[in-house]
């Protein structure tokens, strides 16, 4: 156990975690390039960058359980990272949509956004993610104040709930919930651990 507590502060360790981070965003890139990506890539795209974009949303929210759970502090250290790893998903999903269905007309995204609930549900989640991307660095947090910095990034609670909402209200018209149950189910747990280490401070 120390010695895998010690390998977690290697400087090596951050650029390992981050190349396995991009691993899915090679195999997208690598199935454009061989047209390996069913016979619809379009929709393989934005279905795939939204399904990244939920893994490493549960990723991030794993990270303080997991590290109080098993008394490894070290594990702080990767979830900045984490973090914008979400967003750098979320901004591929936003483009693929945008790009891939909408033709980046401006107008008619603006018109979608307000016509189909889920979308308008996606993108909230995308707007509010971004203060989060830009405050996470050093600067920022010295600029607002830890105490604000920490309510500001408090609303990744929110946008785990609008999250499932988006893929919710996505897969209902196919009525396939399974994967959407998962998801649920997994962030549940998570923000549930935390309401429950909340009441302890309070007692």
């Amino acid at each position: 156990m120390v010695l895998n507590r010690a390998l977690l502060l290697q400087p090596a360790a951050k650029g390992l975690l981050f190349a396995v981070c991009l691993l899915p965003f090679a195999w997208l890139v690598y199935g454009v390039i061989t047209n390996n990506l069913g016979a619809n890539p379009a929709e393989y795209l934005v279905r795939s960058t939204g399904d990244w974009t939920l893994r490493f949303l549960c990723i991030v929210l794993a990270v303080t359980p997991l590290r109080v759970i098993t008394s490894t502090p070290q594990l702080a250290r990767f979830r900045r990272m984490l973090g914008l790893f979400v967003y750098f998903y979320v901004t591929l999903h936003l483009l693929s949509y945008a790009w891939f269905d909408m033709g980046f007309d401006l107008g008619d995204i603006a018109k979608d956004i307000i016509k189909r609930p889920f979308i308008l549900v996606g993108f909230s989640a995308f707007v509010l993610l971004t203060p989060l991307a830009a405050t996470s660095f050093n600067r920022a947090i010295k600029a607002l104040g830890a105490k604000r910095w920490q309510l500001l990034h408090k609303l990744v609670y929110a946008i785990a709930g609008l999250g499932v909402l988006h893929f919710f209200w996505m897969r209902a018209g196919k009525n396939d919930f399974n994967e959407v149950f998962v998801y649920a189910a997994i962030l549940s747990a998570l923000l549930g651990w935390r309401a429950m280490q909340y009441v302890r401070k309070k007692k």
